[in-house]
C-alpha cells in the first residue's frame, strides 16, 4: 500500500507586540469571517523572504508596521479546506497602527494581553508557540520597551 504525500504550503506570520505599561499586549486580527481570531500570515511570495512576507501581511491584514525580528519564533500547522499549512512565526515589535490598510474592512483588530491572546486564538499549535515564547520572555525586559 502507498500512502499519498500530501503538499504543506509554506506561509509566514509575525506575533504583532507592544509593551503598554510595563505589559506586553499582542495584535490579534479576525479571520476575514470573523468567526475567529488569528494573527497575520500568508504565502511567501517566490523571491520574497519568510520575514519580509511575514511583514507584508502585517500591513496588509492589521495595519501595522515595524522591523520584524528575522529570527523565526516557531512554527505552527493547520488545516483548511482539505489543505495543510505550515506558518514560520516573527515577533513583529509595532510602530505604526494605521486606521488605513488593505483588509481594515474586512477585519477586525484588538490587542490582548498575552494570555487573553492565547486563550483566543484558535489553533492548538499557535497558542503553544505563544505560550513557548511569551512564558519564558514575560517580562518587559526581553522585549522593546
Amino acid at each position: 500500500m502507498s500512502r499519498k504525500v500530501s503538499k504543506v504550503f509554506k506561509q509566514s506570520g509575525v506575533i504583532p507586540y507592544r509593551v503598554n505599561n510595563g505589559r506586553v499586549e499582542i495584535l490579534l486580527i479576525t479571520t476575514r469571517n470573523y468567526q475567529h481570531w488569528v494573527i497575520p500570515k500568508g504565502d511567501i511570495p517566490s523571491g520574497m523572504s519568510p520575514p519580509d512576507s511575514a511583514a507584508k501581511e502585517a500591513w496588509e491584514e492589521a495595519g501595522v508596521i515595524g522591523q520584524v525580528d528575522a529570527n523565526q519564533l516557531g512554527t505552527y500547522k493547520y488545516r483548511k479546506q482539505g489543505k495543510a499549512y505550515q506558518v514560520k512565526m516573527y515577533l513583529l515589535p509595532v510602530d505604526i497602527l494605521s486606521e488605513d490598510y488593505p483588509e481594515a474592512t474586512k477585519r477586525k483588530r484588538q490587542w490582548v494581553e498575552v494570555n487573553q491572546a492565547i486563550r483566543w486564538v484558535k489553533f492548538s499549535s499557535l497558542k503553544r508557540v505563544m505560550k513557548d515564547f511569551f512564558q519564558v520572555k514575560s517580562s518587559c525586559c526581553a522585549f522593546r520597551c
